[in-house]
């Protein structure tokens, strides 16, 4: 990390922060830390900036979507404040290139690692939030989440696969599907690769964050399948 890529990326997510140190906390990855005694990680203010994420989009969606029941806000808050909108919400922003890690992980493509890319949005979520207050983490995580926000909106169930997979299998099958998960790495930072069956035939595969994260990336890969089959088998009769 260099000090110019951490001015850089305060630029693409529009803030100007009051006490910097701040950022470069939320940019501070575990891995430095070990090979730098005594600098903290972004570990606390990843804590704070999850608990203001949650927060900003159930109030916005509260206040916005007047009409829509508690079950489809809680889905359409789950789609947006999922490690996989926040990673690609790091990506868009280039937040890998300000982190700073150690040795290790920046060879093994640390960067561009989406556990650590989340991480590190919150991160800078709570930066933000410590730096200026509610108001200004809120608008920085709506201009993060515009476009996802918009699509868990119009389809609040479109991120569920499991859902949408098990509706589909048994339209097709008559049965419901099965998942096997296997995890691997440190506790601290481990990997679940899920595989989703349907008749005992595997039918997809996902990796995430935790187990549920790795079955819904694993439900989308078969859905899409599926979906596939059932249109064409429509399309023949």
């Amino acid at each position: 990390m260099t000090e110019g890529a951490v001015q850089a990326l305060a630029s693409r997510i529009g803030h100007v922060f009051t006490h910097p140190q701040l950022l470069d906390e939320a940019l501070t990855h575990r891995s430095w830390c070990a090979e730098h005694p005594g600098v903290a990680s972004n570990e606390r203010l990843e804590f704070l900036g999850d608990a203001v994420l949650g927060l900003v989009i159930a109030d916005h969606l509260f206040q916005v979507e007047g009409a829509m029941p508690e079950g489809e806000l809680a889905m359409a808050r789950a789609a947006v404040v999922s490690s996989e909108a926040l990673a690609q919400a790091a990506t868009r922003f280039e937040l890998g290139e300000a982190l700073r890690l150690g040795k290790g992980e920046d060879a093994t493509g640390g960067r561009a690692k989406r556990s650590i890319l989340a991480d590190a949005m919150e991160a800078v979520i709570g930066a933000v939030y410590l730096d200026a207050g509610l108001e200004a983490a809120g608008q920085l995580v709506l201009r993060l989440v515009a476009d996802r926000l918009a699509g868990a909106v119009a389809d609040p169930g479109e991120t569920d696969h499991k859902t949408r997979l098990q509706e589909a299998s048994a339209q097709r099958y008559g049965q419901v599907p099965r998942y096997d998960v296997s995890g691997t790495g440190p506790d601290h930072e481990r990997t679940f690769t899920a595989i989703v069956r349907i008749s005992g035939e595997e039918r997809g595969r996902g990796v995430g964050r935790t187990k549920k994260e790795a079955e819904q990336a694993a439900a989308e890969e078969a859905f899409r399948t599926l979906r596939s089959e059932l249109h064409n088998e429509a399309a023949d009769a």
